[in-house]
């Protein structure tokens, strides 16, 4: 299996007319940021001008057998992270601020002694609704091409929207010009449906039923006059965000589609708008609005911030994260499930026998008869387990000397979302006599995926020329998972819808070694199937 030579010889007039009705069908179609702020100038409250995402002029090719098999990994790893975040107990082994990584990592210990202190108190709403984003390279090897993991996301797993606009951009240029007949590639069988933004309201929308729902514990009174779309979904955001129309487009979908509504706040504005109603033991989360008298009652708190330390500059925002946790609104995610997302996670489910303590033991068979057919078989662990590279914690017995040894040929990752926070190749061995024995905690060494070379495509941005690059592609498939359980007597019993559906596709400079979009290290794409 190999790739073909990309992307196919146009003259500089076809790929000019590419790049101008690409480029407008963005702008026409919402495919956009707001533009960056130059000069330490405050943005203004409404936008008044927007650019458009940046894009691959043509789709990226990509091996048929390897995308469908990345798809069918994803129920495997829906309900897998959905058990890892259920499991207090794992949790507490690798992230506790008293033992685990929390120690080291302020950050991570601040969220787990949140958790813990709410675990004490008693955590009123069960469920957890978990958006996630699996992220794969190809793996070049002697034997040919592979499927590589990179990460799991389980929380603010972004570009669901503007990647299926990316899709619907290329397929609009292939229907408009045919891409000048460059390729018998490029047709609409190569081109796999998208479908991300259905799949992601689909899954607020069951979190906003089951909220409603009367059999949901825990079984609260409804006031009947706010069921007429006065209970809210709260989007949660960082302020002055440029990747804002990704975001709108999930509360468009929400609200022709299915009658529910969206407010959105930042964690400052909650501090003093977000209140919970302590009186009858509801712990409602009602949210004050300036167009309105009565509060808005939440019945999904949906993170796009929280992911980064810089989204909690003092306590007051750590504050306000524990007065949305510890409310009946469905949380997704919780904070159990954003540390299960965690990098020492992964590294630690990679270990012999753990991934199948979650997919194969006997106690979660059980919890899985009760209500759904999850049950999963060896050869599902070994489809997981194909898809990951070698990573150790650096702790580790032997850790540094194994980083040392190969440097080259690694990444250091610590517990981090959002782009920029990796150590790569000949950075390693300065960076890691910079570590104490204790900071060794928070990082991971995980082997370098070999991509695949030779691979070329264009790269449009907005407001500054188009470049032709040798490029890599993160291909990420989206899933969703609403899940709660309860163990009693070593007896565990859990209820679980999920699904997935959708991909996001990141192509970057070979020369860059981070793919976060909104960081601006790469554009947005779509895939075109080879055999």
């Amino acid at each position: 299996m190999s790739l073909p030579k990309w992307p196919p010889n146009l003259s500089d007039d076809e790929l000019a007319e590419l790049k101008l009705q690409g480029a407008t069908y963005a702008l026409s179609h919402g495919f956009c940021y707001l533009p960056v702020v130059v000069n330490g100038q405050i943005p203004p409250s409404i936008p008044a001008a927007a650019i458009h995402a940046p894009f691959a002029l043509f789709p990226t090719p990509f091996p048929r057998i390897l995308f469908n098999h990345a798809k069918s990994l994803q129920q495997v790893y829906n309900v897998l992270y959905a058990r890892v975040a259920s499991d207090e107990e794992f949790l507490d082994g690798i992230l506790s601020a008293d033992t685990g990584v929390g120690r080291v990592d302020t950050f991570v210990g601040d969220l787990w002694r949140i958790w813990k202190e709410l675990r004490t108190e008693g955590l009123i709403q069960p469920l957890q609704l978990g958006i996630f984003r699996s992220d794969y390279l190809l793996h070049d090897t002697p034997e040919g091409l592979g499927l590589k993991q990179v990460e799991f996301n389980t929380i603010s797993a972004s570009f669901g929207a503007l990647s299926q606009g990316v899709d619907g951009l290329h397929r609009f240029l292939l229907s408009s010009t045919g891409y000048f007949q460059c390729s018998d590639i490029i047709n609409k069988e190569n081109l796999p449906p998208n479908d991300t933004l259905e799949q992601i309201v689909q899954g607020l929308v069951q979190a906003h039923k089951a909220y409603l729902s009367p059999d949901t514990p825990p079984h609260i009174a409804l006031d009947p006059s706010t069921l007429n779309g006065n209970i809210r979904i709260l989007f949660v955001v960082q302020p002055n965000e440029r990747n804002v129309f990704d975001q709108r487009f999930l509360e468009y979908e929400l609200s022709e589609r299915h009658g529910i509504h969206v407010i959105r706040r930042t964690f400052d504005e909650l501090e003093t708008q977000a209140v919970l109603q302590e009186s009858d033991g509801s712990r409602k989360l009602l949210v004050s609005s300036k167009t309105s008298s009565n509060p808005i009652e939440i019945s999904v708190v949906y993170y796009r911030a929280g992911y980064t330390p810089t989204d909690f500059p003092s306590s007051k925002q750590f504050e306000t994260r524990k007065k949305l946790e510890r409310s009946r609104a469905i949380k997704c995610p919780s904070i159990a499930l954003q540390l299960a997302g965690s990098k020492k996670v992964q590294a630690v489910l990679s270990k012999p026998g753990v991934v199948e303590s979650f997919l194969l033991m006997d106690k979660w068979d059980r919890a899985a008869r009760d209500t759904n057919p999850h049950n999963f078989c060896a050869k599902d662990v070994d489809n997981l387990r194909e898809s990951w590279v070698d990573m150790w914690g650096l702790e580790e017995e032997g850790g540094i000397e194994r980083a040392k040894e190969r440097a080259m040929n690694l990444v250091l990752k610590p517990q981090r979302e959002g782009g920029g926070n990796n150590v790569y190749k000949a950075a390693i061995l300065p960076f890691l006599e910079t570590l104490s024995d204790k900071e060794k905690e928070a990082w991971i060494a995980m082997e370098l995926i070999r991509v695949p070379a030779g691979v070329q495509n264009w790269l449009v941005r907005s407001g500054s020329d188009s470049v032709k690059a040798n490029i890599v592609s993160e291909l990420g498939i989206f899933g969703w998972a609403l899940f709660g359980s309860k163990l009693q007597d070593d007896q565990i019993s859990m209820s679980l819808q999920e699904g997935s559906g959708g991909y996001l596709l990141r192509t970057k400079g070979e020369e860059s070694d981070e793919g976060g979009v909104a960081t601006g290290f790469s554009v947005l794409d779509s895939v075109i199937l080879v055999d």
